[in-house]
């Protein structure tokens, strides 16, 4: 884990890691949907603007969400609301306000808003799996604890660490993963009630080695931020083919193309990761419950699902290709 990449001489600017690698993968992703729009003779320039002005928007929308989504962290730090560098982004809270944004601006444009999108949702995961990675050294995102072999045991007192010593009644978790003594090891309580071990610093050399090493170490963890970055790939790839097929040149009457008209690739990401990050959601050990023991990314996952589902319906039915694309 390495939540900070390095300090800038003279005037002391601490450079974290999860704001480099979002840049890092927002970058990647358009290089990728410029190449791909110039592949279909689209305007890579009106790509680029887009893209541009929705990563903006997102990245408000995803901080936003998140500030709401945990409102109680930030009472009385209102400068901790935009201290985006350090991490604290839902995803969806972010995808929501980004796509109406690009719906405007194309239609807005007279341009081909199904096709565009289609372009843009296979560089949105390329994109997203840089962004899994920059939580990953955050250690942010974190999952459940496992006695698989790729688990993952993170430092002491990181954001992982503080879950597992505290209860989270938002899981429906009244007591800790690791029994830490508090009496030995504790610091402080933030306003939330959640307390806090010391510094590793202060511990005495026997206590430096019980959490790095010995019986209070961090538990090992799925390593979900991973999963979620090999699943962006791999959805990527997935709707890559499936673009790709699309654009092949067939016969009319060829009743497999049904689902080669332009918006189906964007509805299909829909419809994956929705299902995926549902899925995933099922061994993170961050989010909260918010009804029926499901997250709140887990009810828009469903959502997704939903509306992919009858996008592809919509455009897989007969009179379809008659629909203008910029409508």
């Amino acid at each position: 884990m390495y939540p900070r990449l390095f300090e800038i001489p003279i005037i002391h600017v601490t450079i974290h890691s999860f704001g480099p690698m979002m840049v890092i993968g927002s970058l990647v992703g358009l290089l990728l949907t410029r190449r791909l729009v110039r592949r279909v003779g689209l305007d890579p320039l009106i790509m680029t603007n887009a893209v541009l002005y929705s990563v903006i928007i997102g990245v408000v929308g995803a901080r936003a969400f998140f500030v709401v989504h945990h409102f109680d962290e930030f009472r009385g730090n209102l400068p901790g609301v935009f201290a985006v560098w350090v991490g604290g982004l839902e995803f969806l809270g972010g995808v929501i306000p980004a796509i109406g944004f690009l719906l405007f601006y194309l239609y807005h444009c007279k341009l081909p808003v199904r096709r565009y999108l289609d372009i843009l949702a296979i560089g949105l995961m390329m994109g997203l799996a840089f962004g899994r990675i920059g939580c990953f050294l955050n250690a942010d995102c974190f999952g459940k604890p496992t006695d698989l072999a790729w688990g993952i045991r993170f430092p002491y007192a990181s954001f992982v660490y503080i879950s597992q010593i505290n209860p989270d009644p938002a899981r429906n978790r009244y007591g800790p993963h690791l029994n830490l003594p508090k009496a030995e090891y504790f610091s402080f309580y933030d306003r939330h009630g959640k307390w806090y071990p010391k510094p590793l610093q202060e511990l005495s050399e026997q206590q430096q080695y019980e959490v790095t090493k010995g019986r209070y170490r961090c538990l090992a963890v799925h390593p979900v931020q991973l999963y979620s970055c090999a699943n962006a790939l791999l959805l990527c790839g997935i709707l890559y083919v499936f673009w790709r097929r699309n654009q092949e040149p067939t016969g009319s009457a060829d009743t497999r193309r049904q689902l080669a008209r332009p918006g189906s690739t964007v509805a299909l990401a829909l419809v994956l990761y929705g299902f995926t990050r549902s899925l995933l959601e099922c061994v993170r050990d961050d989010n909260p419950y918010e009804f029926a023991f499901l997250t709140i990314s887990q009810i828009l996952g469903m959502v997704l699902i939903v509306v992919g589902v009858v996008l592809l319906v919509v455009l897989s039915s007969p009179g379809s290709d008659s629909a203008p694309d910029n409508a």
